[in-house]
């Protein structure tokens, strides 16, 4: 993290305690919605039922989640290509029937609760059941055919308008768009990562990291009638330099606000 960030961050952390401490009895609008990241994960295990429902009743807008498929053919939730069982067994989810995968519950170190894997439908139920929006992003190689299943379901179970599709791969983008061209696309943009102006030419919002992100980045966007989403904001001083800059979406494992 550069000494410049670090700064711009202290004076946005200082410039939201003043604003904070001064409309103390007033209540603040805020345009921001706020992504679960891997649903609300700084307490529940990560891209599991419980994390999402959880996400839901403590405020936040949306939840973020990772999509993969079975053995079988199953959409399932999972950042990492295997799920971790209760008795620390590993199971590529790509090599594994569902069966296989829900047999024993997953490894959770933040509470007692038995949790199993969350299939992508079940996901797209708490999210419609709570008015989220729906951050996803694939995981893995899917084929035409498999993405426009991925959508269709999204639409019967939900609303595509809900749902955003992201993408650190240009071209996935552009294949979602051929196939489905109402719904919102993403890329996601790292350290390292250039071009992010094709956006423009497509209609592609954002969704950055916000150490890279700047402040022209944010306008251009903007100006164009496109949206901005940063990840991931886990501290205070992270979180208000990512509301300093009147983006349209912050990630977050533990803040709803």
């Amino acid at each position: 993290m550069s000494v410049q960030l670090i700064f711009k961050m202290i004076i946005a952390t200082v410039t939201a305690l003043f604003t904070a401490i001064g409309g103390m009895f007033a209540p603040v609008e805020s345009s921001i919605c706020f992504i679960g990241h891997r649903g609300y994960s700084g307490k529940y295990p990560q891209n599991t039922a419980l994390a999402f429902k959880k996400a839901a009743e403590n405020g936040f807008g949306g939840c973020e989640t990772d999509v993969r498929i079975t053995k079988d053919g199953v959409y399932v939730l999972s950042h990492d290509s295997a799920a971790v069982l209760k008795d620390g067994t590993e199971l590529e989810v790509a090599e594994h029937t569902f069966a296989e995968l829900t047999a024993k519950p997953l490894k959770n170190k933040k509470t007692l609760d038995e949790v199993y894997l969350c299939t992508y439908k079940e996901y797209l139920e708490i999210m419609r059941d709570n008015n989220m929006i729906c951050f996803i992003e694939l995981k893995g190689n899917f084929d035409d055919s498999q993405v426009k299943e991925i959508f269709d379901i999204a639409a019967e179970t939900y609303d595509l308008k809900k749902c955003i599709l992201q993408s650190f791969e240009f071209d996935n983008l552009l294949k979602a768009r051929a196939l489905f061209p109402d719904l919102p696309l993403m890329l996601t943009y790292g350290s390292g990562d250039t071009g992010y102006e094709r956006c423009f030419d497509y209609g592609i919002s954002i969704d950055a990291d916000y150490q890279v992100i700047t402040e022209e980045m944010v306008k251009e966007f903007h100006d164009r009638g496109l949206e901005v989403g940063l990840w991931t904001a886990n501290d205070i001083f992270s979180m208000s330099y990512c509301k300093s800059l009147g983006v349209d979406y912050i990630e977050s494992d533990n803040f709803s606000k």
